[in-house]
């Protein structure tokens, strides 16, 4: 899904749907309520949001992960692969696609090993079995079945809370209140613009997502993207100095038809232009179109590092609330 209009702001169209946003959000809080987590004998790490859309929740996973293999762990990935058909497995980046298994997971296989599993405590099991000492949730802060050592609430900072209500009157998956007395630290991505890090009460830890920047052969470029938040992606190639011809978003998780992309290619041939898009969608380019389309990768650039590792790695990040 895309974004709406109406989750930034407060207007009519989610005054009239505040109600059912409310809804929502108590079933989400009875649903948290009367479940009793599971508890596996390796840590876990949640990496959640509060809102619906692209925050950046799994290169800010892939970072973690990369910092705690540097410290000597063994991370797994566990998420439920959105969009795949495949579950209870470990991928296998060689062999699995993302009709299979889902965008992110092909991702996340890159940095460290991932089991797909809606059922979070099962899967969470398998990668223990398989040798895990630490487990990375990729999302699930809403899913009550897996007790969780540390959860951090990934917010980007330019977009926030939105509107502050609940779905679909605005993005908020749970009430704000909520979802950060469950938590134990935010992670800000981006510029503060509505100064959240004054208003929360919990350990903040700053980042921003930067382009790795590509050697530049045509400044002329198209963009395409499926995410949550094209803008952003958009924003990253102007600041890498390219001239974005025209853009063509689709929806979240999209996975794209051949003659989509044929129209993409014909595009850019017609602009005289490069056909640029995220790693995201870019696992989910069939072979034959890989080579006619080319990829912005980011990087999660910590602001305090340090500090951020020995809140992770640290005993008091390893106390329960």
């Amino acid at each position: 899904m895309k974004t709406p209009a109406h989750w930034k702001s407060t207007n009519l169209l989610s005054i009239l749907l505040w109600p059912f946003g409310c809804l929502y959000g108590l079933a989400t809080m009875l649903r948290l309520c009367f479940k009793k987590p599971q508890k596996v004998p390796a840590r876990v790490i949640c990496v959640g949001n509060l809102t619906a859309g692209g925050t950046g929740k799994t290169p800010v996973s892939i970072a973690l992960a990369k910092m705690l293999q540097q410290h000597g762990r063994h991370p797994f990935f566990l998420t439920r692969g959105y969009g795949g058909k495949l579950q209870d497995i470990q991928v296998d980046p060689l062999i699995h696609r993302a009709a299979e298994v889902g965008d992110e997971p092909l991702l996340l296989a890159r940095q460290a090993p991932v089991i797909v599993n809606r059922r979070r405590f099962e899967g969470a099991q398998k990668a223990v079995a398989a040798g895990a000492d630490t487990i990375i949730m990729d999302d699930g802060f809403q899913n009550p079945s897996l007790y969780k050592d540390l959860s951090l609430l990934v917010i980007d900072g330019e977009f926030g809370l939105g509107n502050g209500f609940c779905i679909p009157a605005g993005p908020l998956r749970e009430f704000a209140s909520a979802g950060l007395r469950r938590a134990q630290a935010v992670i800000l991505i981006g510029a503060d613009k509505h100064h959240l890090a004054e208003k929360i009460k919990l350990p903040v830890f700053r980042a921003q997502i930067e382009p790795q920047r590509p050697e530049i052969k045509n400044q002329r470029v198209i963009a395409f993207a499926g995410i949550g938040r094209p803008q952003k992606f958009y924003r990253s190639l102007q600041n890498c100095g390219f001239e974005i011809v025209k853009t063509f978003d689709f929806p979240d998780h999209h996975f794209y038809q051949q003659n989509e992309l044929q129209h993409l290619v014909n595009e850019a041939e017609t602009s005289k232009a490069e056909l640029y898009t995220t790693s995201k969608d870019f696992v989910k380019i069939p072979s034959c179109f890989r080579n006619k389309i080319k990829v912005l990768d980011i990087d999660i650039i910590w602001q305090d590092p340090e500090r951020l590792a020995e809140f992770i790695l640290g005993s008091n990040a390893a106390l329960p609330r």
